[in-house]
């Protein structure tokens, strides 16, 4: 059992815990329907729902902006990212809303002269100023100090500093002891104010929106305050802190205890020498950093586009799924996704560290259903050249295709562009090598026959040549008898009579093993015999539709333990895995391979790819009795 006052009451209700705002909503009902005669407009109770609401969009637009790493990462101060772990303690970070908009509603009835302000009064501002600087800021040093002893900081604080990376979201991670002395800290200048008849509702929204504006400032790990402002002014550097001197707070816990004001630290001696040096060199935002890998994503649709870190930290720790609550965001990503056509930029969504190489994400502004479009055709790929040029300006070893960005039709799976510049130091690598290495170790071993849609397409080509060549026989679906001899062709001569062309469904109605390439609709998989297994390398996946069968998953890995830095699934993926064409490509930067993968898969290497991956720790999402690369 805990320390008292360090566990949350409603800490096991999960999202219900909302539910404690439900007798505000209903007074504010009441208000509405039944009491004719009061201004329910300036009702309290509706005041605090809407101000907890602003608060919170706040701290989110704050996370938003510290992980938009298009914007940030040059001025970033600790390197290493928020991985699950983090995200997962942070999931209830907005506790301490409930409970102050608990205490607000308290001292509302408590203190009766906060029960007829007026809407503004300039003099408030000035006196709640008083009182913060007076009262709540050494107050707050005092006590955050008295946080850092043994029992207090044990029991209670060490959750706050248990963070690795200070966020805004982080801000509010803490006990409800320390949230409880907060609440106070913020109350005095507000009920200072009030009580000497300056207060407003117009103070104690501004007072309290900047108290938690200054409050994700300093937590953002992003430093953006130009060093010239404390150059040409001096005293500034002990009036307001910076996102560099809280950072040192939460990296050596012994200094820099102030709320927002460094003076308070300076005459306590709490001062850390460090602070002015760091932030000169932070605020400059030069990183000089390159990743070694980059894998150039898409966007899939307007709702995955909301699947980023910079929008939903939670969202994006979990896999990819539609949800009810993105309806009221969807015309922030629809103008969201809009700016990113009109910028015209390659944008950073996010990035972690492999095996201590940086691994970074950068996404085509660009969302699926433009792929298929005709005209759009020569813009997507001057947006993909941009990137690849880009990645080899600044000297990034590997940059991957995903999915789209190499469909073959756009631009031959990426041998477009190294045709257009052959002298490119950056490897273009589609991946597809060891999707095949996956789709193949997915295959029972004792399988003699299999049957292939999709056939004369990159990877069933590539998977059809592989199984003839292990004497399984491949009924390969395709209506193009001349595509299907040049793929014939292409196996040794004794292997050739291993594929074997088919044109209809009905051939495979006595095979157990069906590898889909190209979407099929229920109606075509009732030709499957009973017990078949659908494995699958067709985007968007078939639908699950016979229960007497079972369906594989698309061709993914799971990540090296070793991965740092990792808070968001890729899409729908689990934590912690990544489509194969993604592990392509950091298998490709990993063994330091110098040559190009792109256009036709080489079928010679999918046995030397696969190793590498085994080598590298990279694990496939399911391996069973199947056929494996020597």
């Amino acid at each position: 059992m805990g320390a008292p006052l360090s566990a949350w009451p409603w800490e096991n209700l999960g999202i219900f815990k909302y539910m404690l705002y439900g007798p505000f909503v209903g007074r504010v009902m009441y208000e509405i329907f039944y009491e004719e005669e009061k201004d329910w407009k300036f009702s309290w109770c509706l005041q605090l729902l809407i101000l907890s609401a602003v608060r919170g969009l706040v701290y989110l637009f704050w996370n938003c902006y510290t992980n938009s790493l298009f914007l940030t990462r040059n001025r970033q101060i600790l390197k290493q990212g928020v991985d699950f772990k983090q995200i997962d303690k942070e999931w209830d970070w907005d506790n301490f809303l409930i409970l102050q908009t608990i205490f607000a509603s308290m001292a509302y009835y408590m203190f009766p002269f906060l029960q007829n302000l007026p809407t503004w009064n300039s003099k408030g501002v000035i006196a709640a100023l008083i009182f913060h600087v007076g009262i709540s800021e050494p107050l707050y040093y005092w006590v955050h100090k008295k946080f850092h002893g043994d029992y207090l900081f044990t029991n209670y604080h060490s959750l706050h500093h248990s963070s690795p990376v200070p966020q805004s979201l982080t801000a509010g991670h803490g006990t409800v002891l320390e949230h409880m002395f907060l609440s106070l800290v913020i109350g005095i200048p507000i009920l200072g104010a009030s009580l000497m008849g300056y207060g407003s509702i117009s103070m104690i929204y501004g007072y309290i929106l900047i108290f938690d504006f200054l409050r994700s400032l300093g937590h953002c790990n992003v430093e953006f305050i130009p060093h010239n402002l404390f150059e040409t002014f001096p005293f500034m550097r002990y009036i307001m802190y910076t996102p560099t001197y809280h950072t040192l707070h939460h990296t050596e816990k012994d200094c820099n205890f102030c709320l927002f004001m460094p003076l308070f630290d300076a005459l306590g001696n709490t001062l850390s020498s460090k602070s002015w040096e760091l932030h000169k060199s932070y605020s400059a935002g030069n990183d000089s950093r390159v990743p070694e890998f980059v894998f150039l994503a898409h966007i899939v649709d307007i709702t995955s586009a909301m699947h980023g870190q910079c929008c939903l930290r939670t969202f994006a720790s979990l896999p990819f799924r539609t949800r009810f609550f993105l309806i009221p965001f969807f015309p922030f990503a629809v103008i969201g996704v809009s700016a990113m056509w009109l910028w015209s930029k390659t944008f950073l969504f996010s990035f972690y560290y492999l095996r201590d190489r940086l691994h970074q994400t950068w996404v085509v502004p660009r969302c699926g259903f433009m792929y298929f479009l005709p005209f759009a055709t020569e813009g997507i790929n001057k947006h993909i050249e941009q990137a690849i040029l880009t990645a080899d300006k600044i000297g990034v070893k590997v940059i991957s295709l995903a999915a789209l960005n190499k469909n073959e039709s756009l631009n031959g799976g990426g041998k477009l562009f190294v045709d257009k510049h052959p002298n490119l130091r950056v490897r273009v690598v589609h991946g597809n090598t060891l999707t095949a290495a996956v789709i193949l170790d997915e295959i029972p071993k004792d399988a003699t026959e299999v049957f292939l849609t999709g056939a004369t397409s990159k990877l069933g080509r590539a998977i059809a040549l592989y199984l003839c060549q292990k004497k399984v026989k491949v009924l390969m679906l395709t209506l193009s008898t001349e595509r299907f001899e040049k793929v014939q062709k292409e196996a040794p001569l004794e292997y050739q009579s291993y594929l074997v062309q088919v044109t209809k469904y009905q051939a495979a109605q006595h095979c157990k093993t069906w590898i889909v390439g190209k979407w099929i609709t229920p109606r075509e998989q009732n030709w499957a015999p009973r017990g078949t297994h659908f494995h699958q390398f067709v985007v968007p996946p078939i639908f699950a539709f016979r229960r007497d069968c079972t369906y594989g998953d698309l061709a993914a890995m799971r990540l090296p333990k070793d991965v740092e830095g990792l808070g968001c699934c890729e899409y729908t993926m689990d934590r912690g895995v990544v489509h194969a064409c993604h592990a392509g490509g950091i298998v490709h930067m990993l063994e330091g391979w110098t040559h190009h993968e792109v256009g036709a898969i080489d079928v010679d290497r999918i046995d030397v790819v696969w190793k590498a991956a085994m080598k590298h720790d990279l694990r496939p999402l399911s391996s069973g009795s199947t056929i494996k690369a020597n």
